[in-house]
């Protein structure tokens, strides 16, 4: 973990030095004789794996100190001396910043830090918690207006499965509950079997964009539940491996024009090597979609269809499409989830509502579009008709801009979607 900008430094320059080695490790191997060719392939995925792990630190580090997220956790108190640092950072504080609020050496806090708080008296531990907003049983969250919370735990072992909402996932059927079974057991059994100890772990931290601090052991449960169904398409339909190329996302967008365009959208995400799924969100999470990575590294989508609507199913499907594009394969190790509809100054969010506004319609042509002033139906449909899109998008976009949800209802296509993927067994057409 990164403690300091001083360290961030020394990261960037280590990064550097990782990148200079395996483009000469690259150039010996292509050199070398068939006898040592596998020494040279270790030694090169061996510099990769350093590459990556830096890279996830310098992201992480930067990201928490910008601002534009918060860091969120329900911790015991042996990782406490980690979330004091990562609060820290995310609140903008340097080690001397720190310091001088609580009328100590800059020196300490850094020993403090390095040794992760042995030496600190409990009174002591209280002050740094007080000084960060920080607690054992609760949420650190900046004064900034992100809007945004990131949670992770250190292994699997710092799960507290009773917190899982393990009679809720029982209750859908997720997994049998015997007459005398321990719920979280088997809730934890099912998580370790569909999921795995990976997806709780700083491997895959939740990004969530909400309006609230969600339930994060729902969220987790939720994905575990997402992870499966994943799977279970995986297992039964053939599909490429998912290629970082965008140009087929107008093709996408055409679908919209087909009452079934929703499913039809399944179909061609899995022909691009996606996944997408539906379920239906946990209690204490307020989830529109969601966008990770499987154990196999391949993209999936899960999207809860919380508004059974189809301008906010497409929105919400580009949003985490723009996710999968922009940052699922950039070394981050996010799972991103998002509530539509959330306020805030979030870079990372901001670009994914980028990639889904123009995808959908493109900023030249909606500038053109008559229908934002006119306001009318006749108006909508005849934009719809030039842009080659249904009416729902150019409606959703206007009363999301306006902020006013009476206008237009009749094109939103209220209650469209949810059916169309209601048996979970029909096959993708």
């Amino acid at each position: 973990m990164i403690y300091s900008d001083k360290q961030y430094a020394i990261s960037e320059r280590q990064l550097g030095n990782l990148r200079e080695a395996l483009t000469a490790a690259k150039f010996e191997k292509a050199d070398a004789t068939s006898e040592h060719s596998w020494v040279r392939a270790a030694q090169a995925d061996a510099i990769k794996s350093q590459i990556a792990t830096l890279e996830a630190e310098l992201s992480h580090y930067a990201l928490l100190k910008s601002g534009e997220i918060t860091f969120a956790k329900t911790h015991s108190l042996e990782n406490l001396p980690s979330v004091l640092v990562q609060a820290r950072i995310a609140a903008g504080l340097s080690q001397t910043d720190l310091a001088e609020r609580l009328g100590m050496k800059a020196q300490q806090i850094q020993r403090y830090e390095a040794s992760d708080y042995s030496g600190a008296s409990l009174d002591r531990l209280i002050d740094v918690c007080q000084a960060l907003n920080v607690h054992t049983t609760g949420v650190f969250e900046s004064d900034n207006n992100s809007r945004g919370s990131v949670f992770s735990w250190s292994n699997i072992d710092d799960v507290v499965w009773k917190q899982f909402p393990a009679r809720e996932m029982a209750k859908r059927g997720w997994f049998d509950v015997p007459r005398k079974g321990d719920v979280y057991k088997l809730a934890r059994d099912y998580f370790m079997r569909v999921a795995g100890p990976q997806f709780a772990s700083a491997y895959h931290r939740k990004k969530m964009h909400g309006g609230s601090v969600p339930n994060e052991y729902a969220l987790l449960a939720w994905q575990a539940r997402i992870l499966e169904r994943s799977q279970e398409i995986v297992e039964t339909h053939k599909a490429p491996d998912f290629i970082a190329d965008d140009r087929w996302i107008a093709d996408l967008v055409a679908l919209t024009r087909f009452k079934d365009g929703p499913k039809r959208a399944q179909a061609l995400l899995l022909s691009k090597g996606i996944i997408l799924i539906t379920e239906k969100h946990l209690s204490g999470t307020y989830l529109d979609g969601a966008a990770m990575l499987d154990r196999n590294s391949r993209p999936v989508i899960g999207l809860t269809l919380r508004f059974d609507r189809l301008d906010n199913f497409w929105f919400v499907l580009l949003h985490e499409l723009g996710h999968v594009f922009l940052h699922l394969m950039d070394g981050l190790r996010y799972d991103f989830f998002d509530e539509e509809d959330t306020a805030g100054d979030d870079k990372v969010e901001r670009e994914a509502d980028a990639f889904a506004l123009d995808s959908l319609i493109p900023e030249s042509k909606w500038d053109e579009c008559l229908s934002r002033f006119a306001l009318s139906e006749e108006a909508v449909r005849i934009d719809a008709k030039n842009l080659g899109i249904d009416p729902s998008i150019i409606a959703g976009r206007i009363r999301k801009e306006r902020g006013d949800y009476t206008i237009l209802g009749g094109l939103i296509g209220q209650d469209q979607v949810a059916s169309q993927f209601k048996d979970d067994g029909d096959e993708l057409v």
